[in-house]
């Protein structure tokens, strides 16, 4: 049994959790400047409210898992990248902090709003700025990180951050339309065909994008017999985008907007999967150079085992028990 693959596979499956729960509850922050009745506002907030705090679990499950199974890849990662995890976490934590006071607020809870905006916003591009930094890869000298303190800012990982804001925008408008009703729901429609447009713009950009950042990329993706397995992710890119503005426009359904939007990411997801492995630090270091000896990885599979069945199992009765409509004046806080 291949361990490393096992653990691999545990923070794939971490990160893809906290990108589908995390996304829309982020993405309802980026659009709250576009809600400005306190009513909207409140019932957007009751929409996630029994559910954000757990969906963050998996962010630190990411975390975790990266630095108890591939310690390597954390040493060299988090020096290239201490700058926007560093604002990416102060702005989450700005974000759950405005989301509690904003209920306690006995004045003006404009700034509560402005924090919870502003917190959802950096968070998110940062995770973006993250994402393309990883991808497009960082200075590695032995087993260190040899780079310099900004080396992650580049007009890629920027691309990366604009494309998740979007996403994650999309996300938040998408559940809007299952969780809400009326002219909540009407406003939350019209919003998602834009963000839908801006998505699938960006997705399309960072496919061009990727393959010229280095030739392992243009390799995997672009060459034969390779372009007959990868072509048909495109392919199912443009399916899913045609189905989500059919649902949001045609059909105007409630809950498949909300699942297709999902599939963008999940197929996206899949595209970065091709794109990387086996390599954690993309073109430099491999999940198994990355890897804790194959005792300490036994030792740490034992715990993690028994606690994602428990993570997975609270999350599914937190929204089964929590499902169907938001109504005004009704949900966790009111």
């Amino acid at each position: 049994m291949d361990l490393t693959l096992i653990w691999a596979a545990i923070i794939a499956l971490a990160i893809a959790a906290y990108v589908v729960l995390d996304g829309f509850d982020l993405g309802l922050g980026i659009l709250f400047p576009l809600f400005p009745r306190k009513a909207d506002r409140d019932v957007i907030m009751n929409s996630v409210a029994p559910v954000w705090d757990g969906n963050e679990t998996w962010l630190v499950l990411g975390g975790g898992g990266l630095f108890a199974a591939f310690p390597l890849a954390f040493a060299i990662l988090m020096p290239a990248l201490y700058l926007p995890i560093f604002a990416m976490l102060l702005a989450l934590i700005f974000r759950g902090v405005a989301f509690e006071f904003r209920w306690r607020s006995n004045g003006d809870r404009s700034r509560w709003d402005d924090s919870f905006i502003w917190g959802s916003v950096v968070a998110t591009f940062f995770q973006g700025v993250v994402l393309g930094a990883v991808l497009q890869g960082v200075e590695v000298e032995g087993r260190s990180y040899s780079g310099g303190p900004l080396d992650w800012c580049t007009a890629f990982s920027i691309l990366t951050g604009l494309a998740l804001v979007a996403g994650y925008g999309l996300l938040g408008a998408t559940w809007l339309v299952m969780r809400t009703n009326g002219s909540l729901q009407d406003h939350a429609r019209r919003l998602a065909w834009p963000l839908a447009v801006a998505t699938i713009f960006f997705i399309g950009a960072l496919s061009l994008a990727t393959p010229a950042l280095k030739p392992a990329y243009f390799e995997r993706w672009l060459s034969m017999p390779n372009l007959l397995l990868t072509a048909p992710v495109p392919l199912a890119v443009g399916l899913i985008a045609f189905l989500l503005f059919r649902s949001l426009t045609v059909h105007r359904h409630e809950y498949r907007p909300f699942v297709l939007a999902l599939s963008l990411f999940g197929i996206s997801f899949l595209g970065l999967g091709i794109s990387v492995y086996p390599y954690v630090v993309p073109a430099r270091i491999t999940i198994w150079q990355a890897a804790t000896p194959h005792i300490s990885q036994s030792f740490l599979l034992v715990g993690t085992m028994i606690l994602l069945p428990c993570i997975i199992a609270y999350t599914a009765y937190a929204y089964w028990v929590f499902r169907g409509k938001v109504d005004p004046g009704q949900g966790y806080h009111s």
